[in-house]
């Protein structure tokens, strides 16, 4: 996939078939749009794109609160290419693009810089100048010739219609079970680990700590089941976000036990995917009490890990 992250970059392209969205999580419903856009280019012979802004119109708008990603950038852009895309437009969301009115958003930037001659989008999708633009918009220059237009019907599963916003929602009360359900994939995050204060390997159960990026959506502080990915193997691990007020005021963070596992990992890089949560975090009245609890802990995200295995 060649991944345009500049509009000036964009020239003389080949005819297309584009998927146009902000595509942040690529849930159930994106995936479902991007491969009927794949397909449709395959029939026709033309190239595959999608069309996306690499931050959210919402964020330079400037609206309260700001909009959290669900997927950091490489993620999201490794999962469109999975899908066969052959053009990827990541271009930023700017005053000039925000002040486009929707015709010109249309015969400059759709027609003119994607040479796009089918359009894939859906129900809800807004462009142009205070997102005036809308379905009907495209509706009328596919009318007049202009280019192809497929508009795909809410998605749903559960009776849900499978949006962004709903998933960021079920993410932040720590819903990680229906989060994969909808985006089809664990909710993950990922870094270097940092050095932590080291309770854990003290009390026996040693961890790898990672620092939230402002900028993603967060789990609820707790306990989850999770697995850890490190140098391409993904080990069983028990993971705890919060603060740690047992021992102390700490910032947010993750810390991850894995399980069977005894390498340092500072200054290394891991991946971990959450399964589900189990419990609040606690502030205990003890380390004993808490190194209790952990144990608890550990036994109950085995045999969850354990019941995985067996599905």
């Amino acid at each position: 996939m060649k991944i345009f992250d500049k509009i000036e970059e964009i020239t003389d392209m080949e005819p297309t078939v584009v998927a146009m969205g902000n595509f942040d999580g690529v849930h159930k419903g994106h995936q479902e749009l991007i491969s009927r856009t794949v397909s449709t280019a395959k029939d026709t012979g033309m190239k595959s794109a999608v069309f996306t802004f690499s931050n959210h119109p919402r964020n330079l708008i400037g609206k309260e609160p700001k909009v959290k990603n669900i997927l950091y950038k490489e993620d999201k852009i490794r999962i469109i290419d999975e899908m066969h895309v052959d053009y990827m437009f990541n271009i930023p969301f700017t005053e000039e693009i925000m002040h486009m009115s929707p015709e010109n958003y249309i015969s400059k930037l759709l027609v003119g810089k994607f040479n796009m001659q089918e359009a894939y989008c859906g129900f809800n999708y807004r462009f142009g100048y205070h997102a005036s633009g809308d379905v009907e918009t495209l509706m009328r220059y596919s009318m007049e010739g202009q280019f192809g237009l497929h508009v795909l019907e809410p998605y749903k599963l559960d009776g849900n219609i499978i949006s962004s916003t709903l998933i960021r929602s079920l993410i932040e009360e720590g819903d990680m079970e229906k989060t994969h359900s909808y985006l089809g994939r664990c909710y993950a995050v990922g870094g270097e680990v940092v050095v932590g204060n080291k309770l854990g390997k003290t009390i026996g159960f040693p961890t790898s700590n990672l620092m939230l990026d402002d900028d993603m959506v967060s789990p609820p502080n707790g306990v989850y089941v999770t697995y850890c990915t490190y140098n391409g193997v993904r080990y069983p691990s028990i993971t705890n976000v919060g603060v740690k007020p047992t021992i102390g005021v700490y910032n947010k963070n993750v810390e991850t036990h894995i399980f069977n596992f005894d390498k340092e990992l500072y200054g290394k890089v891991i991946r971990v995917e959450f399964m589900k949560r189990t419990r609040p975090e606690y502030k205990f009245n003890s380390l004993e009490e808490l190194k209790k609890q952990i144990t608890n802990d550990c036994i109950s995200a085995r045999a969850y890990h354990r019941q995985i295995k067996e599905v």
